[in-house]
């Protein structure tokens, strides 16, 4: 069994650029389950629905889990309450690993953690997981926590610190962004779209509604 499991991020970032209806046709290719958290669930579908301004989008990512697209951990057998345990021992420990100035700096959302915490449940049952997020910070708490100086820095133009003793549950996960998977779906010919400036257009949509990738990055990913 292979699970993909969705931050909010990747959802929001389809929904926005009108691509929410390939994940219908990656799932039937993928022998496995794409699934969402009660935390992403709650970003993308249950708070959307009382705004009238995203409504829409919280009823079409609703619609993918009423068709069995999207399911939630229990489906695969994970009691949610040990995911709402773990999510808040990795809050705690990815919000008190970077300091500024002695005092922690809350850098992830509950429903980024959660992903981590889910990816964590399934590698202890030996089951391969990989995360839909297109937010940086999550996969730079896990790929090489001590970047975070570089970017914290960068952003509130001063000295930050990172303290990494505490993340050692942050290790050993895999990342997927918007970006790719809009790839993906390119390549697998489920876009609907014909012309030599389809990838092209569609990566950089991607990129301008969240997905945290480079512009060489994305040149790269065009010349495959």
């Amino acid at each position: 069994m292979k699970v993909l499991i969705f931050d909010s991020g990747p959802l929001i970032n389809l929904s926005m650029n009108g691509l929410l209806f390939v994940l219908e046709d990656l799932k039937k290719d993928f022998d496995g389950h794409f699934i969402i958290t009660d935390y992403v669930k709650k970003e993308v579908v249950d708070k959307p629905m009382n705004v009238q301004k995203f409504e829409l989008g919280a009823v079409r990512i609703q619609n993918l889990i009423d068709k069995g697209v999207l399911e939630t951990p229990s489906s695969i057998g994970v009691n949610p309450e040990k995911i709402r345990f773990e999510t808040s021992k990795l809050m705690e420990a990815a919000n008190h690993s970077v300091r500024l100035r002695s005092q922690p700096i809350n850098i992830v959302s509950e429903a980024e953690m959660s992903c981590i915490a889910l990816a964590n449940e399934l590698k202890k049952q030996s089951i391969e997981s990989l995360i839909a997020i297109d937010e940086r910070t999550t996969r730079v708490l896990s790929e090489s926590p001590i970047e975070l100086e570089k970017i914290m820095g960068s952003k509130l133009h001063q000295d930050v610190r990172v303290d990494v003793r505490n993340l050692s549950d942050f290790k050993d996960i895999k990342f997927i962004r918007s970006t790719e998977l809009v790839y993906v779906a390119y390549k697998k010919g489920v876009i609907g779209l014909e012309g030599k400036r389809v990838l092209e257009a569609l990566v950089y949509a991607t990129k301008f509604k969240g997905s945290a990738i480079s512009f060489e990055e994305l040149n790269d990913l065009k010349k495959m």
